[in-house]
């Protein structure tokens, strides 16, 4: 026992790994909370996903990949989005529908990225991002390029589709570097997981494509990075698919217009429903890396810089429908959105 916990203390992140893991998420919580402020004042059409309760798992695997990586966010990974390098006025701008934004109006909230920079627009959320990214790494391996990782994500209901067996397979027979990170947060959508699988945890599923998997705790930032500093670094050193299967609990609904009311009470008191922000604060504050007063003013500082950015991008406006140029961002001429 001695020895294990003498392993896991040497591999804890460093200080200032945590520190601005932990601000990105408290960027995410924030921009989420905007984001659907926004959304019941009529400003943002279409829908808004929040990230609440996932934001210590996504912030993981977007801190732990390299500029150079390949990187397809989910609906919930504001965190990861933000540690992968998106701003807070990129990501407003594109709800927002701004022309100056990276999709320049083509779509909106979770659909956006930086596709030249490695940063993946979502597709859906429905497996759809495993055969992608396994593509780009193919591409990549044809081409000559080595020492790239792929990192994706997925809820539990989406192991359940075709696109996410195609895309493990792939992956685990061409032994892509790929980092699959699965968060199992008991519901998709609305059906419960007794409903969706039989096997014991998701984990289950690794050895069947024959790939290595682990188990972290979504709940617990200091185990998410942990775990995937693991898994991106055996990734990169050859050996093959990593998936990581995360127990947590989305705690809002599907979205804005789902009330989540079919959530169990027992599960939202039990130690999966624990909220990973509090929980980060609270171990990070134990380890003397944050403190009230720190907390108290990067919070007031987070949202003033949020509150401007949304001024700002609420000033750009929309597109001039008549003016705009509409081609396919894919042209020549339009690959490069502006920063």
């Amino acid at each position: 026992m001695a020895d294990r916990e003498n392993a896991a203390s040497s591999s804890l992140p460093d200080p200032d790994t945590l520190r601005r893991a932990w601000r990105w998420m408290l960027t995410a919580r924030l921009l989420d909370e905007k984001l659907a402020a926004m959304y019941r004042a009529g400003r943002i059409f279409g829908g808004v996903f929040l990230g609440r309760g996932q934001e210590a798992l996504s912030v993981a695997l977007g801190q732990a990949l390299l500029p150079s990586d390949v990187y397809a966010p989910l609906i919930r990974d504001g965190a990861g989005r933000l540690a992968f390098g998106e701003t807070v006025t990129d990501a407003l701008r594109t709800c927002l529908g701004s022309p100056l934004g990276p999709m320049q109006s083509r779509d909106g909230n979770v659909h956006r990225g930086r596709p030249r920079k490695g940063y993946l627009p979502m597709l859906s959320h429905l497996g759809a991002m495993i055969p992608v990214v396994c593509g780009v790494l193919m591409a990549r391996r044809l081409r000559g390029s080595t020492g790239s990782v792929g990192g994706t994500c997925i809820g539990d209901g989406g192991t359940s589709t075709g696109a996410f067996h195609e895309g493990v397979n792939l992956a685990a027979v061409e032994r892509l570097p790929l980092v699959l990170v699965v968060a199992d947060n008991h519901y998709a959508y609305s059906t419960p997981t007794e409903r969706q699988y039989a096997c014991r945890t998701l984990l289950d599923r690794a050895p069947g494509y024959g790939i290595e998997g682990i188990e972290v705790d979504g709940t617990d930032l200091i185990d998410c990075c942990r775990g995937l500093r693991q898994a991106v670094d055996r990734a990169r050193a050859g050996h093959g698919p990593q998936m990581v299967v995360a127990e947590l609990l989305r705690l809002c609904g599907h979205g804005e217009h789902d009330p989540a009311d079919y959530v169990r009470e027992d599960l939202r008191n039990s130690p999966v429903g624990r909220d990973c922000l509090q929980v980060a604060e609270e171990r990070l504050a134990s380890m003397a890396i944050l403190d009230a007063g720190t907390i108290d003013r990067e919070r007031k500082a987070v949202a003033e810089e949020i509150d401007e950015a949304a001024r700002r991008v609420v000033g750009e406006g929309g597109p001039d429908t008549a003016r705009h140029d509409w081609c396919t961002l894919s042209t020549r001429r339009l690959a490069d959105p502006p920063c």
